[in-house]
């Protein structure tokens, strides 16, 4: 079953105030903070505070524009190295998750990059001790292909994420917030005539493959 545009809309929203909630929460809690103390270390320990807050609820930001907005222009492809800053912003804020990049192309199908961010985002929550995620892509006269690698010493991805990713939702009731991202790629890929597979959690590493033809 489909989900209403209104509704995936919400989904969106959804789950961009749960990623930034965070960030800027600890924007205003730093600012209080700030208005209320005189001693000059704890002031600059503030101050280190709201830069880094700041700094993460921009890369959020520059990230969720390009993976689920107009960021990129309304082009049918999207220069790559736009995609490698925005997954390097949101992997880099999390100390524990490292990239390995391996596109060597230098733009590729709009949709095709969001599907690779989407899934950027999705693999780096799979990793919840840390690890590193690897993107390779390969595009052809018939089809864009997208690869990632999660490692890591703990990869968890939710049943409901899988079975969204590679099978849709069962209903509109079985897509919440956090599976976002799962049903945009889906449906990005269904859309192209493509296909979704993602492998089991085999010596610690987990794939995620992505093939949308090209018309």
């Amino acid at each position: 079953m489909s989900i209403s545009p209104v509704d995936f809309a919400s989904l969106l929203c959804s789950r961009l105030c749960h990623d930034l909630l965070s960030p800027v929460g600890a924007l205003n809690n730093g600012l209080e903070l700030l208005n209320d103390e005189t001693d000059p270390d704890m002031r600059a320990r503030c101050l280190e505070l709201l830069n880094e807050s700041a700094r993460t609820s921009a890369n959020k930001l520059k990230f969720f524009r390009l993976a689920f907005g107009a960021a990129g222009g309304f082009g049918e492809r999207v220069d790559v190295r736009e995609a490698r800053q925005a997954v390097e912003a949101l992997l880099g804020d999390n100390k524990r998750l490292n990239l390995q990049w391996m596109v060597e192309a230098t733009e590729l199908p709009k949709a095709a990059v969001k599907v690779l961010l989407n899934l950027a985002l999705i693999a780096g929550d799979t990793l919840v001790r840390g690890g590193t995620v690897t993107i390779g892509t390969e595009e052809s006269a018939d089809a864009t292909e997208i690869v990632l690698r999660a490692e890591g010493p703990r990869i968890v991805l939710d049943p409901d994420l899988r079975a969204t990713l590679t099978d849709g939702p069962v209903d509109d009731t079985a897509v919440a917030p956090r599976a976002a991202a799962a049903f945009l790629v889906h449906e990005l890929v269904r859309e192209a005539g493509g296909s979704v597979v993602v492998s089991e959690p085999v010596d610690g590493a987990l794939l995620f493959g992505a093939a949308l033809p090209n018309r």
